[in-house]
């Protein structure tokens, strides 16, 4: 491998996987018409954040009849307002693999501590067993793991006569995979992640089943008011038609609305989702040759095609200890960074060791080829002091 760094830097070094990077050309003059010191519930700003709305329903081919609305604290706000507000009406089936599943586990069994939930897991790089779900019960699950690799491949094993709610965070997942809405009745997803946006507010989107839970049922536990969705047993509609239950960024509508503007010039969501691919298939190519480098995720029909999670697999690195192999990985991160090479691509604290680079529809796919040899270069110089060392 090359102990000669290479001639030629990503010309975007930003392969963070949240917040991801800005759409390509994207500067911050794009704001400059953003309704900064207005309130959010004027007229002009109201019809900016409908803006937003109609864009999603838009680019991610939304059904007429699904609401959009946009609520506080991120997609983890998102998903937060569904299991509070709507399980516990039936058993719950909890589908975890990676760090942010697994969060949502701990919230309905410690917090919300509902009795009847069944807790399907599986390692990181795996999934699992998609057969043995129940769907007599709600089901929480996450679309695209973000901190593992691994996604579901379709939509498939979720019936259409399903009698419990399917709860979704794609946040990892909207604008770069397919999301067959017909199998989801919430939606759950942030600007930070596909469309390169700024983070704290998260999308929710509901299917008239999941309208008709929070109408029919009424938990049994207090409910915070940013989780508030209906009042009087009926939805609270304008949360869905440009209202928000707390203030909303007008910078952050605004550069939203320009990443989803871009989206529709790249081809919308098949030309969104061609991007992400085609960057995937870099990294994929890029492994299929490497003798050190493996994706975390064991099947390839389940692998991401935005977050890419890698560990190393070269046998005088596996022989560390734990923490020497956590060392090394965080030693090629470091280089990366200070070279202005890449920024950010350390792997998830909960997550095994190795690398994770976002290849989202946001990131040009020269940049992710420019960063192939680099990660090499990197690896051998490490490698390299690591014998000097010894």
């Amino acid at each position: 491998m090359p102990l000669t760094a290479p001639a030629v830097k990503p010309a975007n070094p930003n392969f963070s996987s949240g917040p991801c990077a800005k759409r390509p050309g994207w500067t911050v003059d794009v704001l400059a018409d953003a309704l900064v010191g207005r309130s959010h519930r004027a007229k002009p700003a109201k019809q900016r954040i409908e803006k937003a709305i109609a864009l999603t329903r838009e680019l991610l081919e939304v059904p007429a009849d699904y609401l959009i609305g946009i609520v506080p604290a991120s997609d983890t706000g998102a998903v937060e307002m569904a299991l509070w507000s709507m399980l516990g009406a039936r058993g719950v089936d909890m589908l975890a693999w990676e760090s942010f599943g697994e969060g949502w586990v701990t919230d309905v069994q410690k917090q919300l501590k509902l009795q009847n939930v069944r807790t399907l897991t599986a390692p990181y790089g795996e999934l699992p067993d998609l057969k043995t779900v129940n769907f007599d019960n709600d089901v929480v699950f996450t679309w695209n793991g973000t901190t593992s690799g691994v996604r579901v491949p379709n939509a498939d094993w979720i019936p259409g006569d399903r009698k419990g709610l399917t709860i979704c965070d794609a946040t990892s997942a909207a604008f770069a995979q397919n999301l067959d809405f017909t199998k989801l009745d919430v939606i759950t997803f942030s600007w930070q992640k596909a469309l390169g946006g700024e983070a704290a507010h998260g999308v929710l989107i509901l299917s008239p089943r999941a309208v008709e839970r929070l109408e029919t049922y009424k938990p049994a536990w207090p409910l915070p008011k940013i989780f508030r969705m209906t009042k009087g047993g009926k939805l609270m509609a304008d949360i869905f038609e440009g209202a928000t239950i707390n203030t909303v960024s007008m910078l952050c509508i605004e550069d939203a609305v320009d990443a989803m503007e871009w989206g529709k010039t790249v081809g919308g969501l098949k030309g969104m989702q061609a991007r992400a691919d085609a960057n995937a298939k870099v990294l994929a190519d890029w492994v299929a040759k490497s003798d050190w480098a493996a994706f975390l995720a064991k099947n390839e029909a389940e692998r991401s095609n935005t977050s890419i999670c890698l560990v190393i697999k070269d046998p005088e690195i596996t022989a560390l200890s734990d923490d020497a192999q956590a060392a090394f990985a965080k030693a090629i991160v470091s280089r990366l960074d200070k070279a202005g090479v890449a920024y950010d691509i350390g792997g998830y604290r909960d997550a095994p060791t190795g690398l994770r680079i976002w290849a989202g529809s946001t990131v040009d796919t020269a940049n992710l080829a420019a960063l192939t040899p680099w990660l090499d270069y990197a690896f051998a110089a490490e490698k390299a002091a690591l014998s000097v060392a010894a």
